[in-house]
């Protein structure tokens, strides 16, 4: 493949990860950056070397040269910012959530439909290495049958932007709903959770959202399976943790309890004291192009000197970020739907966004929409 895209990011607090790896991938040209603080902008152009710099988002959309947009800003922008990309024949890649509002999600799906352009949610955790290594054991038919899938996401927010505090738990849920929805491909059809503990009041007022930990079911469209996931965000004591779980009829994976631990594999059949087995989660590195695979160990923010929020917690999300990059710019090559893609990416984050309301009214079921027949 010798087709190259031109590629904008906006946004380039977090957004400034990807620069280097865009600029290094064989398929990707890194063409612009654009962010509304002209003094960050000049000094990020600077350091990466990019001549191409705006501080106008809807200028950046009228450039005939930009063929896609990776928007890296904060979470109230990314449905607006979306929409208008796309409307304005842009490709479309986006860090999570999709939007705040299943209509929004719905909107940029239909978007997709109307314009042919292509949308991806960055999920980081479908492309973490935990993940891509459960994959690989399903691929090959090591776990068995799944029976059931489990994730959580557990993060102190405090001290983060204006936009997190108070923020309800379910509505940044797409890096635990993801995993479990994303091993096997699966539809969420609808979900029912309940909220426990209540955090300060101060945050309370600000989302008229009480609840410490949100926890839900989800039950998936034609299958049997269902998935348990749950979120915190303020006043929970806990060690940041993004953990994903599955259980299967031969063989199940667990996340580790603390971070630097190792996985546990469960193997059926065997002695009860032999069927735990600690696991040295291998990088995946190998299925990218050569010029990008050491970003799967390192970025821009994992110097001491040079830190970010999400990298100080998280881990540099599993090594996950030059195969988001590579996904998005295959898929565009290839002209294929990236995956996620704009219904699967609806989905996810409805979930969060219905398990919300659900808590909201005592756990009752809530539907999704149908994000897939459009």
């Amino acid at each position: 493949m010798t087709k190259k895209i031109n590629i904008a990011i906006v946004g380039l607090g977090f957004g400034a990860e990807f620069i280097p790896i865009y600029q290094r991938h064989p398929n990707a040209n890194m063409n612009a950056i654009c962010q509304r603080n002209v003094e960050s902008l000049n000094k990020i152009g600077d350091t990466f070397g990019i001549e191409k710099r705006y501080s106008d988002y809807d200028e950046l959309l009228k450039d005939p040269q930009i063929d896609a947009v990776h928007i890296n800003s904060p979470i109230p922008n990314h449905a607006e910012q979306s929409l208008k990309a796309l409307y304005a024949g842009k490709h479309v890649a986006c860090t999570v959530p999709m939007a705040t509002s299943t209509e929004d999600c719905m909107k940029i799906v239909k978007a997709c439909k109307e314009t042919g352009k292509k949308y991806m949610m960055m999920e980081t955790v479908v492309y973490a290495r935990e993940f891509l290594f459960v994959k690989e054991m399903y691929e090959k038919g090591e776990l068995g049958k799944v029976q059931f899938l489990k994730a959580s996401h557990q993060q102190d927010m405090e001290g983060w932007p204006d936009y997190w505090p108070g923020l309800p738990p379910m509505h940044y849920a797409t890096h635990c709903v993801g995993p479990v929805a994303g091993l096997l491909k699966l539809e969420a059809e609808y979900v029912s959770c309940f909220g426990s503990g209540t955090i300060s009041e101060d945050l309370v007022k600000i989302h008229n959202s009480p609840f410490a930990v949100e926890s839900a079911h989800i039950k998936f469209k034609g299958s049997d399976l269902s998935a348990y996931v749950y979120r915190s965000l303020f006043d929970v004591a806990r060690q940041y943790r993004e953990s994903f779980e599955v259980y299967g009829s031969k063989k199940s994976f667990e996340w580790p309890l603390i971070e630097g631990d190792k996985s546990v594999i469960h193997t059926a059949k065997k002695p009860e004291s032999e069927i735990p087995e600690e696991v040295e989660v291998p990088d995946y590195a190998h299925l990218l192009p050569e010029e990008i695979q050491s970003f799967t160990g390192r970025g821009v923010y994992d110097s001491a000197e040079n830190t970010h929020l999400s990298f100080a917690q998280g881990g540099g999300h599993g090594g996950s970020h030059p195969h988001l990059a590579h996904e998005f710019i295959t898929a565009l090559v290839e002209d294929r739907d990236p995956f996620p893609n704009a219904a699967q990416s609806a989905n996810w984050t409805s979930v969060g966004i219905l398990a919300h309301e659900s808590a909201m009214n005592g756990g009752v079921i809530v539907h999704l929409p149908d994000f897939f027949n459009i």
